[in-house]
């Protein structure tokens, strides 16, 4: 887990790592709007003017922890890659560790997926977010190879984007939906399951009887 790189031992180890950690555990806990450098610095346990002095600014330091955890989430999709040569089994895997990474990494995710916080040109932003995307591309292009040479690659891979991070933001809300109605919300994995089977079918090019 990310966030845990750096707590309870923010005055060892690189300042620019517990600057993060501390970064991502108070967004975690307010959400981006409650963020500010003075609080980073604080639960840091270092100057004021630290954060500044390493990242620049609020933006500097939201885009070097969006970096990080894109970074996070590359590893977790590269490995998802190379765990089956099967197209279902490696979605289902890619699914399951960007759902993983996601409910790891809280305080990360929340400002990766945000643009206006971050500058999306900076170079390690751009670098291991393509990362990220590269990977989910590649399964893509597994199942256009083995199953649909027709297969727009671009379209399904925002398309399976879009749906994963759709089922993290929306896990809570679903949770309350069913409890309201007395009915039985399906686990997370069952979800990614589920997910997983309407996209290998969308993708495969069959068209319903």
């Amino acid at each position: 887990m990310v966030e845990a790189a750096a707590k309870g031992a923010y005055h060892h180890g690189n300042l620019p790592d517990s600057l993060r950690a501390a970064t991502a555990e108070l967004i975690a806990e307010k959400g981006p709007s409650g963020f500010s450098l003075r609080e980073v610095a604080r639960r840091a346990g270092v100057s004021h003017a630290a954060p500044a002095h390493h990242f620049g600014d609020t933006e500097g330091l939201l885009t070097s922890l969006a970096a990080e955890g894109y970074s996070t989430l590359a590893d977790a999709l590269e490995e998802a890659l190379q765990s089956s040569d099967d197209p279902y089994e490696c979605l289902l895997a890619g699914g399951r560790a960007y759902v993983n990474t996601a409910l790891e990494n809280p305080g990360h995710f929340a400002v990766m997926v945000v643009n206006d916080q971050v500058c999306n040109t900076d170079g390690e932003f751009l670098t291991e977010s393509m990362r990220s995307y590269e990977a989910l591309q590649a399964m893509i292009i597994k199942i256009r190879d083995q199953l649909n040479p027709e297969l727009d690659v671009d379209a399904a891979c925002t398309f399976c984007w879009a749906s994963i991070q759709g089922l993290v933001q929306l896990s809570g809300l679903l949770d309350k939906v069913a409890d309201d109605m007395g009915t039985t919300k399906a686990s997370l994995d069952e979800s990614i399951e589920s997910f997983t089977h309407l996209m290998i079918n969308g993708m495969s090019g069959e068209q319903p009887a």
